[in-house]
């Protein structure tokens, strides 16, 4: 063992989009600061298998989709639209390395110590990186999360593939079956099928994508049938095989046995918190018995008070943004400022064509929870930007605290609702009702038009509708 101490008030372990941005912050608020990354490259999952790569892909499958099916209708005449998928990886790649030297620089602007390798606590105030001893005052644990495996289809990374895997094929299948129609299994899967794959994608629950509202579930769920995609829902995996060709899943769906085979079989459903090797066993860190999400209090502190975990680590919606917000709030903790992330106020994006964006209560919930509510809804193909655009497939809806008026849901299923959910945000975290955004004036012609719309449809009010 290498005796040689460094000594930090800081150490980060894992450089995901709750690590660095914790580091950075850390060490804008005067503290010396170190992050131990296991991998070769900064980022974390999000930016070099997760979500930058995903869009980069999205992005070049849309792009190929539209010039194919709708370049007709703009007049624009195309023979015939051929893409390279191994040009499509490689403009894939050059983004995840601009992006991975963007932190970089971040990181020796703001005079972080970077420290390559697999970081495990040898006490409570000492980790070990690369038999080297690092000493801090304080520690944030966000070492991010792994794809959950099921028994009964496990990883081979071949065949039975994660969502790492599936952004990294070298041809298109001809037949994908997709185990999990969550937010990862339906990206990934809108991405092969744009590209030519018949896309088959099960689920175990009646719905796609639960827990979102099942006005905007089962209105997507309809249009990227229209796409092509198969689903299969209330359908159980129960056994997988695999053979040279490909492979085989067999399932259960109202009590039939049936088999279903593709080229790669894309198992998402979902992420487990990662701890492995950290020796947190050490240190006595308290862990939920399920789930193995280690245990934090309102200020991000672990059973150890100097020891804070964020992220995908801790309880709560496994989102790069979430982490973020926490990574900033725990670096001003620790420095003695005001700390405080708003959890109502977080967003939920699944990136298929049309996005998905929602924010607060679905309807479901609302009945759950004996709210009394009002509902304001209007359609994307009533604007004018989206006619514009041939982007009429969308809904916005509203749930507002019928006593109050005060926003308490926003869904939107369309064009751009990734960006447009800003504004919902915003009006979240003031507490503002459907009557401040009816209110509002929104440019036109825009997209953005539909939130003032379906603000005035709370009150049955909307003026194109």
């Amino acid at each position: 063992m290498n005796a040689e101490n460094f000594e930090f008030d800081v150490i980060v372990i894992g450089s995901g989009p709750g690590g660095y941005v914790c580091a950075i912050r850390c060490a804008q608020n005067g503290l010396k600061t170190a992050c131990v990354e296991q991998d070769k490259t900064l980022g974390g999952t999000c930016l070099n298998v997760g979500c930058i790569p995903s869009k980069a892909l999205l992005e070049s499958s849309h792009k190929y989709h539209s010039i194919k099916h709708e370049a007709k209708d703009h007049g624009i005449k195309i023979k015939e639209a051929q893409f390279d998928l191994n040009q499509m990886m490689q403009r894939k790649s050059k983004i995840v390395t601009n992006m991975n030297n963007g932190v970089t620089y971040l990181f020796k602007k703001n005079n972080i110590k970077t420290l390559i390798g697999k970081a495990s606590f040898a006490d409570k105030n000492k980790i070990i990186v690369n038999n080297k001893e690092y000493t801090a005052k304080n520690f944030v644990i966000a070492s991010g999360s792994l794809p959950i495996e099921i028994p009964c289809a496990k990883f081979d990374h071949n065949i039975i593939v994660d969502s790492t895997d599936a952004l990294g094929f070298e041809e298109v299948p001809k037949k994908l079956i997709v185990v999990g129609a969550g937010a990862i299994g339906l990206e990934l899967g809108s991405v092969w099928s744009r590209l030519g794959s018949e896309v088959t994608v099960i689920e175990a629950m009646d719905t796609i994508l639960p827990g979102v509202d099942r006005d905007v579930s089962d209105r997507l769920r309809k249009i990227l049938e229209k796409q092509g995609v198969t689903f299969r829902l209330s359908c159980s995996v129960t056994s997988s095989k695999v053979t040279p060709k490909g492979g085989s899943v067999s399932c259960l769906e109202n009590n039939e046995e049936l088999t279903f085979t593709g080229d790669k079989i894309l198992v998402a459903v979902g992420r487990k918190p990662f701890t492995e090797g950290l020796g947190i066993e050490k240190i006595e860190l308290d862990q939920d018995k399920k789930t193995k999400a280690i245990i934090v209090n309102e200020k991000w502190q672990t059973s150890q008070n100097h020891i804070y975990a964020i992220g995908d680590v801790i309880k709560g919606p496994m989102l790069a943004h979430k982490a973020s917000e926490e990574g900033m709030a725990v670096a001003d903790a620790i420095a003695d400022k005001y700390a405080h992330v708003n959890y109502r106020a977080i967003p939920n994006i699944i990136y298929t064509w049309p996005e998905v964006a929602c924010l607060g209560l679905n309807e479901q919930e609302c009945k759950q929870q004996n709210i009394d509510y009002k509902i304001g809804k209007f359609l994307f193909k009533a604007n004018g930007r989206a006619q514009a655009m041939g982007e009429t497939d969308g809904l916005i809806k509203i749930i507002s605290d019928k006593k109050s008026d005060k926003i308490v849901g926003f869904h939107i299923l369309g064009a751009s609702a990734s960006e447009l959910i800003g504004e919902a945000v915003v009006a979240f975290e003031y507490g503002a009702s459907s009557e401040d955004l009816a209110r509002s004036v929104h440019a036109h012609p825009t997209l953005s038009e539909v939130i003032k719309e379906a603000a005035l449809s709370v009150y049955s009010q909307a003026i194109h509708s």
